[in-house]
């Protein structure tokens, strides 16, 4: 018999802190990194605000290595304001690209896994396929081993919403980037939002 449970609210989140998701995740040989928020706090290489979760990236066709790898946590669908249970092997519909990561004792959830496109060896941005780099380009890491995505890469995400957290990262982060970096962020920009605000800052 398939056991059920009631999921928690949505913002029932207390998240892992970045090296305790690496500590999960230390024997895992596939490519994952972090992304967000976070992702940009290990590139400044502090905290600089408050985060309510963590993200991290894995290659869509290898869910169930990561599902083995944070075992016991159970898993939920995140997509079109819906959150639903995944089944034990039971693989993400096409159009998930968010799975969040689900504490059933302390009924909280510690970790958003994003299902991205591309392998081992090239990085394609989810949003627009024609955006694509080597992965080596696009992933750093922390002296501690933690990787991440590159500051250029996370603002392309972040330009989307443009929240008040995402104005804060871009504003955070924009003196530190270096001209390879701006000129990269402005040619997406120029290419999937044209005329994103954030362009001209880029120009400066």
């Amino acid at each position: 018999m398939t056991k059920t449970f009631t999921l928690p609210a949505d913002d029932a989140w207390r998240p892992w802190h970045p090296f305790e998701l690496g500590r999960h995740l230390q024997d895992v040989q596939e490519p994952w990194c972090i992304v967000g928020g976070w992702a940009l706090d290990l590139w400044h290489g502090r905290q600089t605000r408050d985060h309510d979760d963590i993200e991290f990236s894995i290659l869509r066709g290898d869910v169930n290595i990561f599902r083995d790898a944070l075992s016991p946590l159970q898993f939920c669908t995140a997509g079109s304001g819906m959150v639903e249970h995944l089944p034990p092997h039971q693989q993400p519909q096409p159009q998930i690209f968010q799975i969040w990561c689900l504490d059933a004792v302390e009924r909280c959830w510690r970790a958003d896994m994003m299902l991205e496109p591309g392998d081992a060896e090239l990085w394609v941005y989810r949003r627009d396929e024609r955006i694509r780099r080597p992965r080596r380009d696009v992933v750093a890491t922390t002296t501690d081993g933690l990787h991440y995505l590159k500051p250029e890469v996370v603002l392309l995400f972040k330009a989307k919403h443009m929240r008040a957290k995402d104005e804060a990262d871009f504003a955070s982060a924009l003196p530190r980037m270096e001209t390879s970096e701006r000129i990269w962020l402005k040619q997406c920009l120029d290419l999937v939002h044209p005329g994103h605000p954030w362009a001209g800052a880029l120009s400066c």
